[in-house]
């Protein structure tokens, strides 16, 4: 049974005074959209009828089939708690929908939909718990974003070090107020550099979740003076921003990745679905990774993953499988940023574990040296191969990868391609400061 019904929320909205509803969706670049309606509109949102047109979003429909409509998940309703207190802001996540009333089949949430689907015919319910960390900088006379911070904090530091603890504070009362779980809030390694984590929950929930805490990050750091990024890696020579998603299959309400009777305790089907997500990481990482920036961070010498590797308790691999057991078992993927769609994300790796699952693979063998510290030949005699590394080679490799383009869907596969290798091609043609300090003088 859902949280919401229609009659609560038409309720809510008399009793709490909300003035404005936003009917938020996502573009296939992770991008948040929305539609403003007043609560005069309400009826008709909740029935469906609030049309957008589809062809102003990059990778949705041409002009001569612009015509989508926005059908509200009344379960993710909720108050703005930044908004005014009179005249509140509500605001609805809604899947995209064709005038015949079928799914439009470029709606990222609608991918992870179909994905989710898959996982319960195989009797799975998948569940999601990322960790994502961003930037805090100041911003310019102009109110422009700078890469400055008067941060001189550090791992796990607090105030009067830590300049943007009372920020980080307050992002987490606010989401709080919005029904999130927040298990843990602390300044990650590099100079305005903060994380906060909340609970796990089903991959559908939990992706709606990642839009809505980017959103309530940006907000309330604006609103504080200060500009908040997600963008993989700001500032060169320091720490990048990841988003280390966790990951666990449960069945009959029991997690079907522990297995007492094992070493390791772990079942047979957590050894497949590492194997899965091995074997297409290649394919999916410009998912992941989705930005050319991307691959800046996922270099040596920054705690972030860059060869294709397994372990329990190593955190240079690729995967990693955290202490807690029972229950709490789960798999650890490193390499994913905060600057990824988080439903085109999710159903990626859903998708690569469960055709790890149907074709019984097996994981190559964990590896428990620090990965950072191998030379390139140590690696290539274990075997372990490296993660794309460019985002031209991760296009590349989704490409070639048919599990999971037929995960996205061809619509999905094709915009997407299309827009990134766009993307790539004008990065391409770019002439950087560091050139011109390399070559202009010397050449």
């Amino acid at each position: 049974m859902g949280k919401y019904t229609r009659e609560d929320i038409l309720r809510l909205i008399r009793e709490e005074d909300i003035q404005f509803i936003r009917m938020q969706f996502t573009d296939i670049f992770g991008q948040l959209k929305n539609v403003a309606i007043t609560a005069s509109q309400i009826g008709r949102a909740l029935d469906g009828e609030i049309m957008m047109d589809g062809s102003s979003i990059e990778g949705f429909v041409r002009v001569e089939e612009s015509d989508q409509y926005l059908r509200p998940d009344l379960d993710t309703f909720a108050v703005l708690p930044w908004r005014p207190q009179y005249g509140k802001v509500a605001r609805l996540i809604c899947d995209v929908y064709n005038p015949d009333g079928t799914s439009f089949v470029g709606d990222p949430r609608g991918v992870l939909k179909r994905a989710l689907r898959q996982a319960e015919d195989m009797g799975f319910t998948f569940n999601a718990g990322p960790e994502l960390e961003f930037f805090l900088f100041q911003t310019d006379e102009d109110g422009r974003p700078t890469t400055r911070t008067s941060d001189e904090a550090g791992y796990f530091d607090l105030g009067p070090l830590d300049h943007g603890e009372s920020t980080r504070r307050e992002i987490c009362l606010c989401l709080e107020e919005m029904g999130f779980e927040i298990e843990a809030s602390h300044h990650e390694v590099a100079a305005g550099q903060h994380e906060i984590d909340f609970k796990y929950t089903g991959a559908l929930r939990s992706a709606d979740n990642i839009m809505t805490f980017k959103l309530a990050v940006k907000t309330l750091a604006q609103k504080n003076g200060l500009h908040a990024t997600f963008m993989p890696k700001p500032v060169a020579n320091a720490a990048g921003s990841g988003m280390h998603v966790n990951m666990s299959l449960f069945r009959d309400g029991e997690n079907a990745f522990y297995d007492p009777a094992d070493p390791r305790q772990l079942s047979p089907l957590a050894y497949q679905f590492i194997a899965g997500l091995l074997d297409h990481v290649p394919g999916f990482c410009a998912l992941t990774n989705p930005l050319v920036n991307s691959y800046k961070r996922l270099v040596p010498g920054y705690e972030a993953p860059c060869c294709v590797a397994w372990s329990t308790g190593n955190r240079s691999a690729l995967i990693r499988i955290p202490t807690p057991r029972g229950r709490g078992t789960r798999v650890e993927l490193r390499s994913p940023d905060p600057s990824c769609n988080p439903y085109l994300t999710f159903a990626a790796c859903l998708t690569a574990g469960l055709d790890g699952i149907r074709r019984g693979l097996t994981p190559p063998p964990e590896i428990t040296e620090n990965l950072y510290e191998m030379s390139p030949a140590a690696l290539a005699a274990q075997g372990v191969p490296l993660l794309p590394n460019s985002l031209e080679a991760a296009l590349n490799a989704l490409e070639a990868d048919g599990t999971v383009t037929a995960a996205l869907g061809p619509h999905v596969a094709a915009q997407y391609l299309t827009g990134k290798r766009r993307e790539w091609e004008e990065y391409r043609s770019q002439v950087s400061q560091w050139e011109l300090e390399k070559y202009l003088v010397t050449y």
